[in-house]
């Protein structure tokens, strides 16, 4: 299958580009070594329709296609992981709350969230349940009109900077997947307290947390959906996650790329460029074959989202995330090694996207998990 991007997505392509180069480029490494979220960078790239851009016009958002978020994913990844990460989860639930949440949580929350003034979270993991959604232990017990919830989330991305999110509870313990129920929630309430991971390997500008739910009261129109169907509501939204992780890694990979490009343009040993040695052309071109393959299967599984064939999305972006994040280190890798020495050193962009290249193959499902999926789908 062919992709032909129309001349909006090229537009929007060199919109972000622009961004990421003039913007968030002459910052990455200070905020990669100091761990700093970019509120700031949040609050301009939601000028440009940048943060959760698929927020339908109505609600204030860029009502963008699935292609179209794929590339403002891919381009401020190529950017910079740590900030594309932090700038591009900053509408974390807020797809749970276009499907499935009441009016007054669309026209309360989503245009607070595309103009930059919010960040959310969506709150899932658990210490002991990463990848099975349907074993969480955090309880929701009613109580009159209210709902009582206990638990304790981990990794949770925005956790310390998000000012409302989607908490993931078991509304009817016992039923396993069953009995999962979506809330929305204020991560001011008494109650949710939050500690952030500080000692990550990499997208390190990218807000991290562990987050403690004690007796939290929320109201019963707090809801989203329907009680006990939050499984399968988030199982609505994993295929879009999938083939986003996958825009991810092919942003990473092309930044690795990048960078590699540069070095050797620049580099000189033995009275020459490095990249006039053989050796080095045939790693920068390996390196190119594997990102545009990456990026085409990526463009394909989002085509396959954006169409609702679900589980041909489901099959496609499973495939996406496993290619994209398995090539995006190795294209890391690669150009540490273009860079030689000075890929092993912060003076250069290379070992830090090595760094962020390497959690596209663990969250939204790990790579073991993704070869589950797809091999279900074949068989």
């Amino acid at each position: 299958m062919a992709f032909t991007l129309s001349d909006e997505h090229e537009a929007i392509r060199d919109a972000v580009h622009e961004f990421g180069e003039n913007e968030i480029k002459p910052v990455a490494e200070e905020h990669d070594r100091e761990g700093k979220y970019p509120e700031d960078l949040r609050r301009k790239a939601a000028e440009y329709d940048f943060v959760a851009p698929s927020i339908p016009l109505e609600y204030g958002g860029a009502g963008m296609d699935k292609i179209a978020s794929t590339i403002v994913t891919e381009e401020l990844w190529r950017a910079d992981p740590g900030i594309g990460s932090a700038i591009g989860s900053a509408g974390f639930g807020s797809s749970m709350i276009m499907e499935f949440g009441d009016e007054w949580m669309k026209e309360e929350w989503l245009p607070k969230i595309a103009d930059g003034e919010i960040a959310s979270v969506s709150m899932i993991s658990e210490p002991a349940h990463g990848s099975n959604v349907a074993g969480i232990e955090t309880v929701a017990e009613k109580d009159g009109d209210e709902y009582v919830a206990n638990g304790n989330k981990m990794w949770i991305t925005n956790g310390t900077v998000a000012d409302i999110g989607v908490l993931m509870a078991k509304t009817s313990p016992g039923e396993g997947h069953k009995g999962i129920t979506a809330f929305l929630v204020e991560m001011d309430w008494d109650g949710i307290t939050t500690d952030k991971i500080d000692n990550k390997l990499g997208i390190r500008a990218s807000d991290l947390a562990e987050v403690v739910i004690d007796d939290v009261r929320i109201p019963e129109e707090n809801v989203i959906g329907e009680v006990d169907k939050g499984f399968y509501q988030l199982m609505e939204f994993f295929a879009a996650g999938r083939a986003n992780v996958a825009a991810q890694a092919v942003g990473a990979a092309q930044g690795a790329l990048d960078a590699a490009i540069e070095y050797a343009n620049q580099r000189e040993q033995f009275d020459q460029k490095i990249k006039e040695f053989q050796a080095i052309q045939h790693k920068i071109a390996e390196m190119a074959t594997k990102v545009e393959a990456a990026r085409s299967l990526t463009y394909r599984a989002a085509t396959q989202v954006e169409q609702e064939n679900q589980d041909i999305a489901a099959q496609y972006s499973s495939m996406a995330k496993l290619f994209a994040s398995e090539i995006s280190v190795e294209v890391a890798d690669e150009g540490i090694q273009v860079h030689g020495g000075s890929g092993y050193v912060t003076d250069y962009p290379a070992e830090r996207y090595y760094r962020d290249a390497r959690i596209t193959k663990i969250y939204e499902g790990t790579s073991e998990i993704q070869k589950n999926i797809i091999a279900d789908q074949i068989f």
